[in-house]
């Protein structure tokens, strides 16, 4: 008997997630200054509060769909009457 191995699938991160994970990375390489004077545990939670506020605000903008060409509005004449010859 073969033992079938099943395939695991990674879920997508949401993008409002990956933008917290990367502001969270950016703030703690910019503030290394004050990771000394606060502590680790302090400054993780101050660092974690502080991308929650800016990733806040962001939204997902809807997809555009790609607009065609213009159709140009054509203006029919009306066609003369033609008599029948009685």
């Amino acid at each position: 008997m073969a033992k079938e191995k099943k395939a695991t699938k990674k879920k997508a991160v949401s993008g409002k997630k990956k933008i917290l994970k990367t502001v969270t990375a950016q703030l703690n390489s910019s503030l290394t200054t004050l990771k000394g004077e606060l502590g680790e545990k302090k400054f993780k939670k101050r660092i974690k509060k502080a991308a929650k506020k800016l990733v806040a605000g962001i939204k997902k903008a809807p997809v555009k769909k790609a607009a065609g060409k213009a159709k140009k509005a054509v203006l029919l004449k009306p066609k003369a009457a033609v008599k029948k010859p009685e």
